[in-house]
């Protein structure tokens, strides 16, 4: 028997030593550039739920080399980040240690799975000859004015002891520790303006072919809005509280205005006052809550009053000014006006905190009484209450009032985006440095491109959680790079999403020490073809690999305006019903699998129980199923193997070539892993294979279990590599349907009467007698079948295919067929073709069966279940 572990090493060797995955820019091929999401290097190594993403890409990268594509299909690790970090604290050692470690982990797994990639091109975050790129690009941001630094409220989790980005809190908690509540703290922070490309961003979302669902998250985070700011003069105050807000025809039925608890506004105006300790109190409670929960429609609208009041800016009246958790700092201003008349949120809280309530829209139908109100009036109507806008439709008057504030110089018409700069600094080391230091003379310098990279020191001791950078003289204590004189680095590091959002663009060009990239090479393979990684990405790295595409693009370094044409969000692995993680205690090594069955088998597996897009469940006899068909399948070399053509052959491998690659561009590997199934178990049936039908199996199945398919290749007399062979062509002259029907008959016949044999409990029948329809019913199939083309009317077709003499049989069984018309098959034979199909398959079903197999004509036969024979499925008797 086959060594399947025995063969993956020799071929994984093979394939090394002669690199034939290493790929160059070539003008004469068209390119394509598959990438899978690079993995953070965690210390625990790779399991079978990290494996299905990794063979979902190389069987697609191996697919698009063999039809005759430039694939560049290479892999790097986001190696820099905080597990590193706490690693080494645990250890009292160097986050550089644990993560070299755990690379060389991820190294040997991956080359384990026979994945093939262009090992040439890796590329390490953590290394300087990476980041020095990371702060290059800094370094031009700050230039044309995208990195800047200020000070803000930030997320900050208590347990990292880090800075979080609004997309990295989760239902108020650390993205990382969903048992950590995440706390507000006002820092000196560098931010980038990822806010100049929102307008872009949200359009190019169009050109994408990404799922609905992933552009749709995007959109809405970035959350354009057309209406108008508002200026309210704050009395007391040298402060205007600006609101945006799209119903400026509500204008006069503001009764109160809103802040959001953490605008810095707030602490200022209640300082010194006795609303200070209460509001301060309430604001650290709301801004730690998940923004989305915070404002939904169904959470308890909560506030208070802050001791200060607004001018209306047209009626000069005194306004409130309360703080709520409805009201987000990040979305707007940070503050919005409050019409509870016509807005449902807002005449809640008016109830709840006894604030007045004016109408100024009113329904054409009758007239509202503020008193009596129940719930605000949310339609159109005409303006009430308003003075010269009194009798207009509220729609109509929304750019006159707009216009009526430009002129009195309280207000301007404005898009809004919920989308925030990015907060990149992190107090944290093990991350890119910021090139920046601070001198007393010349203030903030960047550090010049030719001191590049600021090294992350390796001789520095990890003692606590706090960052080591701001107590190591030796990194902090620098030269100020202008004057001279004494200067201190920036001891913040970056956000590790700032390393994941151009690597894809190193990889055309990863060993340049000269340049980020050479921009000609980057031009040949971008952008990314197809992209392979979760959706949970949606609002993080993959806005912020688009931003990065696009800044690098204006600086004229590459042509592509976004990073990826595709993108394929695979499903997730589960076991014991969820999903499989080492914190579940429930992983399956690829060690283990391969092992027992060969790392192949692992490979058939993850991709042939579920379409690579659901989720699906490990399951050990699955694996073990589709050990033996990879057993049954090498077997085939072991077979007479002829040069003569056999036409049944080459029409059922046609036809599956055909599936298969249609199968194959969807990414249903799935339903091509069952018809390249079907194909082999059809094979293994006959005696006698033919050479060319048997090599092109193998081709067509190589993209899902390389090592196997290298050995038979072998095995059929090929030089190596069937890796790098051509793609089979369909030729659909040859796909013979009369032979394929009388293929799926006696494979369809072999599995009923297995069906059978297990329903009536008969282990050893002493006879099958198959009873093949009678003719008549093949001329109504086909019938039937013609008038499907232009009806599924039952009655209509019915009077079409009425033979009087079999009137009762054929009026039970059109609405039949008509209902489901999956009841026909295919390609409808004659009723002596099938007999004569079945007698060629008799000697086989008899050895399968280890019994006699007789085949005779409904015509022929007293028995009464002739009468339920149908064509494509005869009855069966089982004695």
């Amino acid at each position: 028997m086959a060594d399947f572990n025995k063969i993956a090493n020799k071929w994984q060797k093979r394939w090394e030593e002669n690199t034939i995955f290493r790929v160059k820019e070539d003008p004469k091929k068209k390119k394509y550039y598959v990438l899978e999401m690079y993995p953070y290097p965690s210390g625990s190594g790779l399991h079978m739920g990290h494996a299905r993403n990794y063979c979902i890409g190389d069987a697609f990268a191996r697919y698009k080399r063999m039809n005759g594509f430039n694939v560049l299909y290479p892999m790097g690790y986001d190696s820099l980040g905080l597990p590193a970090e706490n690693a080494a604290v645990k250890a009292k050692s160097h986050p550089r240690i644990f993560t070299d470690n755990a690379i060389a982990t991820f190294i040997k797994q991956q080359k384990s799975l026979g994945l093939s990639y262009d090992w040439d091109r890796m590329v390490q975050t953590h290394k300087p000859d990476y980041y020095r790129w990371d702060q290059w690009i800094f370094l031009k941001m700050l230039e044309k004015g995208i990195a800047y630094k200020r000070k803000a409220f930030a997320n900050w989790c208590p347990k990292c002891k880090t800075v979080l980005a609004n997309e990295q809190v989760h239902n108020g908690r650390c993205w990382r520790h969903q048992d950590t509540e995440v706390e507000l703290k006002e820092l000196n922070q560098w931010f980038f303006r990822i806010t100049d490309y929102a307008e872009e961003l949200l359009e190019d979302i169009e050109k994408l072919e990404w799922s609905e669902d992933v552009k749709t998250m995007q959109r809405n985070w970035i959350g354009k809005s057309r209406g108008t700011l508002i200026d309210f003069k704050i009395e007391g105050s040298d402060k205007n509280l600006t609101v945006f807000t799209t119903r400026p025809d509500t204008l006069f039925g503001i009764t109160y205005l809103v802040y959001a608890p953490e605008h810095p506004d707030v602490a200022e105006l209640v300082k010194g006052t006795p609303y200070e300790k209460p509001v301060a109190e309430f604001a650290r409670k709301v801004a730690l809550e998940d923004r989305f929960k915070r404002t939904a429609e169904d959470k308890e609208k909560e506030g208070m009053f802050i001791g200060r009041y607004a001018v209306h800016p047209a009626t000069k009246e005194k306004i409130p000014i309360y703080c709520a958790n409805f009201v987000l700092y990040e979305y707007g201003t940070g503050a919005i006006i409050a019409v509870p008349a016509h807005d449902q949120r807002d005449f809640e809280f008016a109830r709840k905190y006894d604030i007045p309530i004016r109408v100024v829209i009113s329904p054409p139908d009758f007239d509202l009484d503020p008193q009596k109100m129940s719930r605000a009036f949310i339609g159109d109507g005409d303006i009430v209450n308003s003075g010269k806008f009194d009798g207009m439709n509220n729609r109509d008057a929304i750019e006159d009032i707009t216009r009526y504030l430009e002129k009195i110089g309280k207000g301007r018409s404005t898009v809004q985006y919920k989308l925030r700069d990015w907060l990149v600094s992190r107090q944290r080391f093990w991350g890119t440095p910021i090139p920046i230091i601070y001198c007393e003379r010349c203030g903030t310098v960047p550090v010049p491109e030719k001191d590049l990279p600021v090294k992350l020191p390796d001789d520095i001791n990890f003692t606590s959680a706090k960052n080591p950078l701001v107590d190591y003289s030796p990194f902090v204590d620098v030269k100020c790079p202008k004057c001279g004189g004494p200067g201190k680095r920036e001891t913040d590091t970056m956000d590790t999403f700032v390393n994941s959002s151009w690597y894809f663009l190193r990889y055309c060009d990863p060993h340049n020490e000269k340049q980020i990239f050479d921009s000609r090479k980057a031009d040949y393979w971008m952008p990314v073809d197809v992209y392979i990684g979760g959706k949970e990405h949606a609002c993080m790295h993959l806005i912020y690999f688009r931003f990065y595409q696009k800044f690098l693009s204006d600086l004229g370094l590459v042509k592509a305006r976004e990073p990826c044409k595709r993108l394929f969000n695979q499903g997730m692995v589960h076991k014991d019903g969820v999903v499989m993680s080492k914190s579940k205690g429930n992983v399956v090594l690829p060690e283990e699998v391969s092992e027992k069955y060969g790392i192949d088998t692992g490979r058939l597996f993850l991709l042939f129980v579920a379409g690579p897009d659901k989720d699906m469940e490990w399951s050990d006899q699955a694996v073990e199923g589709s050990y033996r068909f990879l057993k049954k399948l090498f077997s085939l070399v072991e077979k007479e193997i002829v040069d003569a053509e056999d036409r049944k052959q080459e029409s059922k491998l046609n036809k599956t070539i055909v599936e298969v690659d249609s199968y194959m561009e969807d990414f249903r590997f799935n339903m091509a892993i069952i018809s390249l199934m079907d194909l082999a178990n059809y094979l293994y049936t006959k005696e006698k294979i033919n050479s060319s039908v048997l090599e092109r199996l193998v081709k067509l199945m190589s993209p899902f279990t390389p090592h196997i398919c290298e050995e038979m290749w072998e095995k059929l007399g090929n030089n190596p590599f069937v890796s790098l062979a051509a793609w089979p062509k369909a030729d659909k002259k040859k796909i013979d349907l009369a032979v394929d029907a009388q293929e799926d008959l006696v494979s369809n016949t072999v599995a009923d009467i297995a069906r059978i044999k297990d329903l009536v409990d008969i282990k050893n029948p002493e006879k099958i007698t198959l009873i093949v329809a009678p003719e008549w019913k093949y001329s109504l199939f086909r019938d039937v079948k013609k008038e499907l083309e232009t009806s599924h009317d039952p009655g209509k077709i019915m009077k079409a295919v009425m033979v009087p003499e079999h009137g009762k049989e054929i009026s039970r069984l059109v609405p039949s067929l008509v209902k489901d018309p999956g009841k026909l098959p295919g390609h409808v034979l004659d009723q002596g073709t099938e007999i004569e199909a079945l007698k060629d398959a008799s000697d086989m079903l008899g050895k399968e069966f280890k019994t006699d197999v007789a085949v005779i004509r409904a015509e022929d036969s007293d028995d009464k279940k002739a009468a339920s024979a149908l064509p494509g499925k005869p009855a069966i008797l089982v004695a």
